[in-house]
């Protein structure tokens, strides 16, 4: 049988503990350090946040090991960890969704639901056919792309400016050479001569 609830047996349904209040004096029980010890790091402010991986100040292990070969480098793009990435559209999704003589740029591709956002550039690929004529723009395009939507009578617009053309081998400078300075051949017997009437004076 349970005890008959009063006031001498009354307690909250969960333990109440009251919370440590530090920084008040000696008086506190906290006092002095504030429950911090003396001195180290965990006696620092911010010392419990620090940011994951972090190993009390030494070298962190991945700075430790080896690193493995690759492009890793901001010249490697568009491969490696600086990659640049584009969303594709081919010439068939052009056919579906506009009608002959459209203009169809970023902005048209999202309201049709072909690209999800603008932040990121569009490449036009060439799979499946097209018959309409369509004035493309976007910032990049296939080879095949190209063809098939000029094919067609469209137009097509590099929103980045057209790329060089890859593979040709560069010219290389001539470097400018000095011209060798022209010596008359009177000036080189005259001074034959006065060598010689040098060592004839030597000489005597």
């Amino acid at each position: 049988m349970s005890e008959e609830l009063n006031l001498s047996n009354l307690s909250p349904a969960q333990p109440r503990k009251s919370r440590k209040r530090i920084g008040r004096g000696l008086g506190s029980g906290k006092g002095r350090y504030a429950g911090r010890g003396i001195k180290g790091q965990k006696s620092r402010s911010g010392s419990h946040r620090m940011p994951v991986g972090f190993e009390g100040g030494q070298t962190p292990i991945d700075m430790r090991l080896g690193k493995l070969r690759g492009n890793t480098s901001a010249d490697a793009m568009p491969i490696g960890p600086f990659r640049t990435y584009s969303q594709p559209v081919n010439v068939r999704d052009l056919e579906q969704r506009f009608e002959a003589g459209a203009q169809v740029d970023p902005d048209a591709l999202k309201a049709s639901g072909l690209v999800r956002t603008l932040s990121v550039d569009v490449k036009v690929l060439g799979e499946g056919e097209l018959t309409k004529k369509l004035t493309v723009s976007a910032h990049s395009f296939s080879k095949s792309a190209v063809e098939k939507i000029e094919a067609a009578g469209g137009a097509v617009v590099w929103l980045r400016g057209f790329p060089a053309e890859a593979g040709k081998p560069r010219k290389k400078k001539k470097r400018k050479t000095a011209p060798s300075p022209e010596v008359d051949e009177v000036e080189l017997e005259s001074a034959d001569e006065v060598e010689s009437a040098n060592d004839v004076e030597e000489s005597e």
